[in-house]
């Protein structure tokens, strides 16, 4: 590796740019396993992996776990790179732009990858003893910055005990953030627009409205609605205020259509009505047949589940829209593992399904006919609703039917691809979850692959979203959220 020297009074000039200081860029074994294509994800910027990640890549190699594979692919990403190369083109470097994955809009990799080729002198203080995998990896970026004086050496680690213990020695550490689909949770849509108070005097000239199918529309035009996106919700906050969903953009024209009042009895989806307007249209997302996917966020207790639900066994058993449902999770405990359980894939599952069980008691005690009745119709459903888990997912293919995954905020954005491209013609795929309550090692809200399809799907015309606010369990369960 040899240093790259500013060229003498480049900030003068215009093409400053180019004149921008050298960044090398360590990395840890965890951002190797969390995404294989992060050696591809620098940009202009150099990449280093030291003898010690390699090593421990090596250990992690086997198992059918998601970090195993990740790590497989890392060993084909590397093999792709070094062949043909010689000891010396290695020590130069290896150009990264040959053969890099897609960069989902980020500018394609132009800087080298260096592996550590040489027994760097160890810089660690006494302050830090024993020979731990943590320890190798920060002395050698000790090293490289000793030798690299003029480059911006940056150790780039999920682990935060690491990224503490370099701040300590004086490593610049950063947290991997290519993966984040947005720079802030905050940012997400919440697939709702509240619509100002003088919408009507800016949009109301030269509106157009009609019926169609005992349905209405309008096509209006003004500025907000080049912030608009299809199948977003767009609202009026007074008591008869309009609802409506923007069905898609034309030009500078969006075409409105007004929302099925599903909080009427008379509307009601299997004995549910909607309790709130977050409520109503997420019903008007998972009734509607001309939408495939469907993201429903909330915290707990605003009824993600017994919304989906209900709208599944309608659509399923009142109008034969769908075969089956098709419900699964995450398997991640709250607390401490239970260890194996008996039984097949379905009973095996029942235990992690309690959200099920539980909003099914609710939806069939509307059913009249008594206990006996009620039985009978536990059967019928339990006959119709399939429990399924993730882990068998891989190349099956489901034609008409409604999948419910549940807790799907614990997904990586692989395994969120993996589940999602599973769906079959007539197939209706709703996503579920609560973005402030990741459980898996290494996800944050803005790499969660629920965000991510979030994010992903915003606009397309067969998919929906929308956040719901309020909590409609009980008001136990509302006050321990609000200030527990």
């Amino acid at each position: 590796m040899t240093a790259r020297r500013r060229p003498p009074g480049a900030a003068g000039r215009a093409d400053a740019k180019a004149a921008v200081e050298r960044r090398i860029f360590v990395l840890d074994t965890n951002v190797l396993m969390h995404d294989p294509t992060a050696i591809f994800r620098f940009e202009e910027h150099d990449v280093y992996i030291p003898m010690t990640v390699l090593e421990e890549l090596d250990a992690g190699k086997k198992g059918l776990s998601e970090a195993a594979r990740n790590v497989r692919q890392v060993s084909r990403f590397l093999d792709e790179l070094m062949r043909g190369a010689t000891k010396s083109q290695i020590d130069r470097g290896l150009a990264l732009q040959a053969d890099a994955p897609v960069n989902h809009g980020k500018r394609p990799p132009a800087g080298r990858l260096f592996f550590q080729t040489a027994l760097l002198e160890s810089a660690l203080p006494e302050s830090l003893p024993g020979h731990g995998a943590d320890n190798a990896i920060l002395a050698n970026t000790l090293a490289l910055q000793q030798k690299f004086r003029t480059a911006r050496v940056t150790l780039v680690s999920k682990d935060i005990n690491l990224r503490i213990k370099a701040a300590i020695v004086g490593v610049h550490a950063e947290d991997y953030s290519s993966d984040q689909t947005i720079e802030d949770a905050d940012l997400l849509s919440s697939g709702a627009h509240e619509l100002p108070a003088d919408f009507w005097e800016t949009h109301g000239r030269g509106m157009e409205s009609w019926q169609h199918h005992s349905r209405t529309y309008y096509r209006v035009r003004g500025p907000l609605v080049k912030d608009w996106r299809s199948n977003e919700f767009v609202y009026d906050s007074g008591p008869d205020g309009l609802e409506a969903i923007v069905r898609r953009i034309e030009g500078d024209a969006a075409i409105l259509e007004l929302t099925v009042d599903y909080r009427t009895e008379r509307n009601g989806v299997w004995g549910v009505a909607a309790r709130n307007r977050e409520q109503n249209l997420a019903l008007n997302l998972l009734m509607d047949p001309e939408i495939d996917f469907v993201t429903v966020l909330g915290p707990a207790g605003t009824g993600k589940t017994l919304l989906t639900l209900a709208a599944g066994l309608a659509q399923t058993l009142d109008h034969n829209r769908f075969g089956e449902i098709i419900m699964s999770r995450v398997t991640i405990p709250l607390g401490e593992d239970i260890g194996f359980l008996p039984g097949t894939e379905e009973e095996k599952m029942e235990p992690w399904m309690g959200a099920l069980m539980d909003n099914l008691e609710v939806l069939t005690q509307s059913q009249s006919g008594g206990s006996w009745g009620r039985a009978a119709t536990n059967d019928l459903l339990r006959h119709r609703i399939k429990i399924r888990s993730l882990n068998f997912m891989r190349g099956r293919t489901f034609l008409n039917r409604f999948i419910i995954v549940d807790e799907a905020q614990n997904l990586t954005p692989k395994q969120m691809k993996a589940l999602v491209t599973r769906a079959g013609p007539g197939t209706k795929m709703v996503c579920l979850g609560n973005i402030a309550q990741i459980d898996t090692p290494y996800l944050t809200e803005t790499t969660s692959g629920l965000t991510y399809v979030v994010n992903r799907f915003n606009g397309w015309a067969h998919g929906g979203h929308i956040t719901l606010m309020r909590g409609e369990r009980s008001r136990l369960a509302d006050f321990a959220s609000e200030t527990l």
